[in-house]
C-alpha cells in the first residue's frame, strides 16, 4: 500500500463524497469497499467481478490471459470494479495515488446510483446477488465431487451453456406469457377480423391454431427451453443450465447499458470531485486522470467518452437550449438535472444513442465508421451531412445485445422425431462460419437429437444442420 495515504484517508475523502452524492439527490445502495492488490484485482477481473463464483476451467484461462497480458505490459488494471448488490461492494486498487482513489470512490456512486434506478436492473435481485452466487458455486462443486457425475461431466455440459448463455430474451423488461396466454393470444389471432359486410362477403375461413405446438411461439431462451423440454436431461444437468441462465440474466443489463453507466459514473465523478474543494496538487492530478478516463479512442470506441458528452449534452439542452433547437423541438419543460434522472431511469444504450445521439454531438466526437480492406482498416464514413445517419446506425448494430446474432427455437419435434428446429433473425449480417458450427454442436450435445439452423448465407436461404454425423448445409 503507497504511503501517500491511509485507510483514514479514504474514510474522510468518502465521507466528503457521500455528502456531496446526497446533496446532488444520487440515491445509492449502501457502499462497501474494498482494497486489493493487482493479483486479486486480475482474479476479480477472472471471475467476473464475484468474490465466490462456481469453478470452471474457463475462468483459470481467463486468469492466466489477463496476467499474462498484465505482466508484459500490454494492458493494464481497471481503477476500480463495481459489484450490482445491495450493499453494493466495489474493489479499489491498493497502487493508486490519493487522487486517483477519491476520482475513483466518486465514480463508484455513480454506478451505484444507476444500478439502483435503471429500469434493466430491476429484476437483478441486488440483495441476493453475492449470495446467490456463493450457493450456485457450492452446487457446482458438490456435483464436482460427486463420484456418479465429476469433474469431466460437470464441465462438459458448462462448456455449452456458456457458449449459448447470451442466446436468451433480450426485453427483461417485458414479462414473458405464461403458456395459457400465448394459447390465449393464439386463438385470437386465429379469429377472422370482423367484417361490417358479412352478409354480402363469402364466409372467411377460420383455420384453428395448433395449441399442442411446442414452443407455441419462437422461443429465444435456448437453455432454459432444453432444461425444460429435454426429458433425458438429469436434474443436475438440468441444474446446471439454470444456473448459466440465472448468471447472464444478471450481467446482461450491464451489457445492455455500458455506454450509459460509464458515461453517467463520469459524468458524477466529473461534477462531485469539482465540487470537493480539493488542494491544488490534488485537483491537476484529477484533471489529468479525468481526461485519461473520457479520452476519445483505446483502440475502439471508448464508452466512458461517448456517454459522458451525452449526459453533458441533454443538460445543455434542457438547461441553455440553442435558438435552434427552441425553434425545432420548443421550449424544455424541465430542468437539465430532472431530465438527466429521468433519462438514467427509463433508458438503455440502444434507445440512449438513438434518442440522444444528435448530428452536432457526432461531429463534435469526431465518430466515424472504418472497415477490413485486405491486411489494413480505412475510414469507410465520417459524420458529415451525407453519412452521418449511416455512421450512427453501424455503431446501434455493434451496441449492447445487438452484438450476439438473435437465434430462436420453431419446432421441438420438427419431422415429428424431436429434432429441433431453430432460425436466425437475419439482419443483414450473416452468422461466423467456426461459431455456428461450434454453437451448434453445443446445441445439439444439449438437446441429444438433431439440430437445424434456418438462416441466410449472401442471399441465398440456408438450412445448417448438427447431428452425429457432424455439421451440415443444404441450400433451401
Amino acid at each position: 500500500m503507497p504511503s501517500s495515504w491511509t485507510i483514514k484517508d479514504l474514510e474522510h475523502w468518502d465521507a466528503k463524497i457521500r455528502e456531496k452524492v446526497e446533496e446532488f439527490g444520487l440515491s445509492c445502495f449502501p457502499q462497501e469497499f474494498a482494497v486489493c492488490d493487482h493479483e486479486q484485482m486480475l482474479g476479480y477481473m477472472a471471475y467476473q467481478g464475484m468474490p465466490a463464483h462456481y469453478p470452471h476451467w474457463s475462468y483459470g484461462k481467463s486468469y492466466e490471459k489477463l496476467k499474462t497480458l498484465y505482466n508484459y505490459g500490454v494492458t493494464g488494471l481497471p481503477y476500480e470494479m463495481v459489484i450490482n448488490a445491495n450493499p453494493a461492494l466495489a474493489y479499489l486498487m491498493g497502487a493508486n495515488s490519493l487522487c486517483l482513489q477519491i476520482l475513483t470512490i466518486a465514480h463508484v456512486y455513480g454506478h451505484n446510483d444507476f444500478f439502483r434506478n435503471n429500469f434493466m436492473f430491476r429484476d437483478t435481485r441486488p440483495e441476493l446477488a453475492l449470495s446467490q452466487f456463493k450457493l450456485r458455486a457450492d452446487r457446482v462443486r458438490r456435483y464436482v465431487e460427486d463420484p456418479s457425475i465429476g469433474l469431466q461431466q460437470v464441465e462438459e455440459v458448462l462448456d455449452a451453456a456458456h457458449a449459448l448463455s447470451l442466446q436468451c430474451r433480450r426485453d427483461t423488461a417485458i414479462r414473458k406469457l405464461s403458456q395459457e396466454e400465448q394459447q390465449t393470444q393464439a386463438l385470437a389471432a386465429a379469429e377472422p377480423p370482423h367484417d361490417p359486410f358479412a352478409s354480402i362477403h363469402k364466409p372467411q375461413q377460420y383455420e384453428a391454431p395448433d395449441l399442442h405446438k411446442v414452443p407455441l411461439e419462437p422461443e429465444a431462451d435456448i437453455l432454459l427451453f432444453i432444461a425444460e423440454h429435454n426429458r433425458y436431461l438429469a436434474e443436475w444437468q438440468k441444474d446446471l443450465l439454470h444456473m448459466v441462465h440465472e448468471d447472464a440474466q444478471y450481467f446482461i443489463p450491464q451489457i445492455e447499458t455500458k455506454i450509459m453507466n460509464e458515461g453517467w459514473a463520469s459524468y458524477w465523478h466529473h461534477k462531485i470531485v469539482n465540487s470537493l474543494d480539493l488542494p491544488e496538487n490534488l485537483h491537476l492530478e484529477f484533471l489529468v486522470h479525468h481526461n485519461q478516463v473520457i479520452s476519445p479512442h483505446r483502440g475502439s470506441l471508448n464508452p466512458y467518452h461517448v456517454g459522458f458528452n451525452i449526459w453533458h449534452d441533454i443538460q445543455r439542452h434542457y438547461d441553455e437550449p440553442t435558438d435552434e433547437e427552441i425553434a425545432q423541438y420548443g421550449a424544455p419543460e424541465k430542468s437539465g438535472m430532472d431530465k438527466l434522472f429521468e433519462v438514467r431511469e427509463t433508458d438503455r444504450d440502444i434507445s440512449f444513442l438513438r434518442r440522444f445521439l444528435t448530428e452536432r454531438l457526432m461531429r463534435e466526437m469526431d465518430l466515424f465508421e472504418y472497415q477490413r480492406k485486405g491486411s489494413r482498416y480505412v475510414v469507410s464514413h465520417v459524420s458529415d451531412e451525407e453519412h452521418w445517419q449511416t455512421v450512427k446506425e453501424t455503431l446501434l448494430h455493434n451496441t449492447g445485445m445487438a452484438t450476439v446474432p438473435m437465434i430462436r427455437i420453431i419446432d421441438a419435434d420438427h419431422e415429428h422425431n424431436r429434432v429441433l428446429l431453430l432460425e436466425h433473425e437475419h439482419d443483414g449480417r450473416g452468422l461466423h462460419p467456426e461459431y455456428v458450427e461450434k454453437t451448434l454442436g453445443y446445441i445439439y450435445r444439449l438437446w441429444g437429437r438433431k439440430v437445424l439452423l434456418q438462416t441466410v448465407v449472401g442471399d441465398k436461404p440456408v438450412t445448417l444442420s448438427y447431428d452425429h454425423a457432424g455439421f451440415g448445409r443444404r441450400e433451401d
